[in-house]
C-alpha cells in the first residue's frame, strides 16, 4: 500500500525562484534570436564597427542564460533537500542579481528571483 506522505519544503520560494528561472532563460533566448535575426537582416551587419554590439549582447544573453539554468537547479535542489535552503537561496540571491548582467528575466525575473531567494533563507526547516 502506497502512502501519500508530503515532503516538507519551502513552497513560496521554490515556486517563485522556478518561475524566475523560467523567465531568465526565456528572455535570454528571446533576446539572442531576436538579436540574430536583427544581425542577419541589418544592411551594415558586415562592417566591423557592427560585430561588438553583437558580440555583447551574445555574452550577455549566454550569461542571463547560465544564470537563469543555476537558478532552477537551485530551485529543484531546494525541493529536494530543503535542509540546505540556505545554501540554495544563498546561491538563488546571487545568480538572480547576476542576471540583472545578462538579461534579467524581462527584469521580474530577477526580482522574483531575488524574493524567492530571500523566503529560502527565511526557511525554518524544523
Amino acid at each position: 500500500m502506497a502512502q501519500n506522505v508530503q515532503q516538507n519544503y519551502p513552497r513560496t520560494a521554490y515556486i517563485l525562484s522556478l518561475i524566475a528561472g523560467i523567465l531568465m532563460v526565456l528572455s535570454s533566448v528571446v533576446v539572442a534570436f531576436a538579436f540574430s535575426v536583427f544581425f542577419v537582416v541589418a544592411p551594415y551587419h558586415r562592417m566591423m564597427y557592427f560585430a561588438w554590439p553583437a558580440i555583447a549582447f551574445g555574452m550577455m544573453s549566454f550569461f542571463g542564460f547560465i544564470s537563469g539554468i543555476i537558478v532552477l537547479v537551485s530551485a529543484f535542489m531546494l525541493k529536494s533537500k530543503p535542509a540546505e535552503s540556505t545554501t540554495w537561496g544563498i546561491l538563488i540571491i546571487v545568480f538572480s542579481i547576476f542576471s540583472f548582467f545578462g538579461m534579467g528575466g524581462f527584469v521580474i525575473g530577477a526580482i522574483l528571483g531575488i524574493i524567492g531567494g530571500a523566503f529560502a533563507l527565511s526557511y525554518n526547516h524544523t
